[in-house]
Order: structure tokens, then sequence, then C-alpha cells
């Protein structure tokens, strides 16, 4: 149990210092409200609700399941750290170490006992985590608009049309015929979402590459636009091979898993199927960390979640060790092909040339599925009134004196419509849906 308890504070320490680094956070939904952060459109508070909003409903959601399977559920626990790095200060000389320290606290919690938390939430009048976690539902599918925004504001509308067809068919092809059963028994399940943003960008690098336009001065100003974002991914890459090792060992011990699907079999001992079925996962996910990464210069501490696997395997051998050694190994080699693979994309003037339509369409399709998840999370908590509380916040937020980020309206909004219900429930003036 000491060891338990060592290692997840040691794992939930680096995790929380790359989240408030800004380098690596576990949410795919949370590395493009990373990057606007990062360049100064959307305020630290607004990233920290925003990261509470996509994060807390997973977290209580996966806990009983880990409480089940005396497995901690990986989402758990990073998500976790997603959220307190993201809240915690950056700009202080000490950030670091506080960041750190909040981490390594919260990872002697999940080593010794998840139970707490689960009680904490179950104390609230009305709890409202699950319907919350809507916030992001929309994220994820709507991201893999931008190449396409990209793409018509850059090369015309009929190319961005053209784009656009060519990632709905993408998401509609892998969703019907994008699962594959196994002789053993397991699945292999593309996700359609990752699929999806990649052939918008294969588009978008396509035409960019195809750009026969000369360099101009211009232009140069704007060169290494995707090796600048990965720029701080490189520099940090020493806490890649750490988090990697970590969750690796973490998982060769058996105290954490990468999904609810390979949980009972850890706790049956089967190691190597849980093995292939993370290795299913891995494949499916492979496009939609890499182009996150790229496109927004923050990866996850997971990487592609191979570490899962080697954790696994390293647990079927009974070498932990071995484990820690291999997934730093891998993490190390992941960062490296990344920062490649981005400078390779840095090479064509337009690329170079896209970077200020890259950022105009991250913002602008965020901006829409913030509000629209927002909207189905405040109506899922509130029906009765939910969703006109968010969209009167969105209206009147350009009346405010201090006016809230567009971006942050969705997930502030339905946190506050959390919020309102339960002082509602306590003075019986309304009654939680289903009840």
């Amino acid at each position: 149990m000491a060891l338990n308890i060592v290692i997840m504070a040691a794992l939930c320490a680096v995790t929380t210092i790359m989240a408030n680094t800004k380098i690596a956070v576990f949410n795919d939904a949370l590395r493009p409200i990373v990057l606007e952060y990062r360049e100064k459109r959307v305020t630290k508070s607004a990233l920290g609700t925003t990261a509470l909003a996509f994060g807390i409903g997973y977290i209580v959601g996966f806990i009983p399941q880990s409480i089940a399977s005396s497995v901690i559920i990986i989402h758990v626990v990073l998500l976790g750290t997603d959220i307190i790095g993201s809240y915690l200060p950056d700009d202080k000389k000490y950030s670091i170490w506080i960041a750190g320290a909040a981490g390594g606290v919260y990872g002697v919690v999940m080593g010794a006992g998840l139970g707490t938390i689960q009680k904490v939430f179950e104390i609230l009048p009305y709890n409202f985590l699950d319907s919350l976690g809507q916030v992001s539902s929309v994220v994820l599918v709507a991201f893999a608009v931008f190449p396409a925004l990209v793409v018509a504001l850059q090369y015309g509308w009929k190319k961005g049309m053209i784009t656009f067809s060519a990632t709905v068919l993408a998401q509609v092809v892998t969703t019907q015929f994008g699962s594959f059963n196994l002789a053993n028994g397991n699945t292999i399940v593309i996700n359609a979402n990752a699929i999806a943003l990649l052939v918008g960008m294969i588009f978008m690098i396509s035409y960019a590459m195809n750009d026969k336009r000369e360099r101009t001065d211009s232009q140069a100003q704007l060169a290494n636009i995707f090796a600048e974002r990965v720029k701080q991914i490189k520099k940090y890459w020493y806490l890649f091979a750490l988090s990697g090792a970590l969750i690796a060992l973490a998982a060769s011990m058996s105290i954490v898993t990468e999904s609810a699907l390979s949980a009972p079999l850890y706790q049956e001992g089967q190691f190597n199927s849980a093995a292939l079925t993370e290795l299913a996962r891995v494949v499916g996910f492979i496009p939609l960390v890499v182009t996150t990464g790229i496109a927004t210069g923050t990866y996850s501490p997971a990487g592609i979640k191979m570490v899962f696997v080697i954790g696994s395997i390293g647990a079927a051998m009974g070498q932990p060790l071995l484990a820690f050694v291999a997934g730093g190994i891998w993490m190390s080699i992941e960062v490296l092909l990344l920062t490649k693979f981005s400078v390779l994309l840095d090479r064509f003037p337009g690329m170079r040339d896209a970077g200020d339509n890259i950022r105009t369409a991250i913002t602008k399709v965020l901006e829409i599925a913030l509000l629209v998840g927002g909207v189905i999370a405040a109506t899922a908590i509130a029906p009765a009134w939910g969703g006109l509380f968010v969209v009167g916040l969105y209206v009147l937020n350009g009346t405010f004196k201090k006016k809230m980020v567009d971006l942050a309206i969705g997930p502030v909004g339905a946190l506050l419509v959390g919020v309102i219900s339960n002082i509602l429930v306590l003075l019986n003036l309304m009654t939680p849906p289903g009840l």
C-alpha cells in the first residue's frame, strides 16, 4: 500500500506539472482550450473552469468502477491533474513546485482511497456532475471541422466544402464500418472523431503542400508554426519520459488501468488480454492524440496510450522495473517523432501561411462547440430553464462591463446552472430530473 501511494504521488505530481506548464493534458477536448490560453485569448480562470466542467463528470463516473475492480481507471487520475494544473497559477517563481506538491497530495488521495471523493459529491442535494460532463460532448466531433474552415479561409469556399464533405464522410463511414472483431473475442473500434480530424488535416496539408506561391517576408515571419507549438513539448521531453515510465510502472503493478474495458481483466489477472484490448484502443486514438498535439502544441501525458500496453505486458511478465524503463523509452520516442513531423509540415509555404487561419478556425469552432455543449449540459441539469440560462448569458455577455471570454460561457454557464439548481432544490423550488 505504501509503495502504491508513493508511485501515485509521483505520477500525479509529474502530470500536474505538465498540465500547469501547458505541455500536456489528458483530456483530448481540453487541448484546443489550452492553446487559446497560451495565446492569451482565454483567461486562467476560464481555463480552469473549462477543465473542471470537462473532467469532473468522468472522474466521478469512473470512481465506482475503480472501486469495484480494485484498479484505478486512469481517467480518475489524469483528468484530476488536468483540473489542478489548469487552475493553479503558472506565472510565479515557484509555480512548478506548487503544482508538483498539489499533484502529489492528489496522488496520495488516489492511492489511499477513492471512496472519500465519491462520498463528497454524494452529499450534494442534487448531484449534477454526470450531466455536466456533456459540456464536452460536442467538442471532439466539432473540432474535426477546423481544417475545412482553414481551407475555406485560405483557398476559397469550394475547396473548403470539399474538405468538409470528406470530413463528414469519414465520420459516417468510420462509425458504420470501423469496428472489427478479433479471433480472441476482443473488438477493435476505430475512433470516428479521430479519423474525421485526420482526413480534414490531410486535405488541409495537401492543399498547403501544393501551394506553389513563393515565400514572402510576411510568410517568413509565420514560419515554423507547428514546430514552434511543439517546441515546449520537446523542451520537456524528460517529463514525458517520466510520466510514461510511471504510468507503465503503475499499470504493471495493477494500480491503474487504461479504461473500464481492461479494469475487469486486470481484476482477473488476464493481463495479456488487457494488453490486446488496450492495443486496439491505441490504434483508434493515434490520429486524435497526434493531430491535436501538433495543432495545439499540447500533448498527452500518456501519449497515444501505448504505455498502458507496456504496463500490461510488464504485469503479465511480473517485471514492473522493465515496464518502467520501457515506458520511459517509448514516450521519449513519441515526443521525438512528434517534433520531426511538425518540422516536416513547416517546410511548406502554404502551412506557414496558414498560421492565422488555423488560430481563427480553432477559436471559432470551439466557441460554437462549447456553447452547444453548455446548452446540452445545462438542459440536462435543469430541463425547464438550463438552456435559457446559458443562451441568455451568451447574448448578454456583450453588454457586461467585465465581459467573459466567449469560449468560457458554455462551461461556466452549465456549472452555474448546477450550483443554482442545488440551491433551488434546498429551497424546495426545484425537483431534480427523474425524481
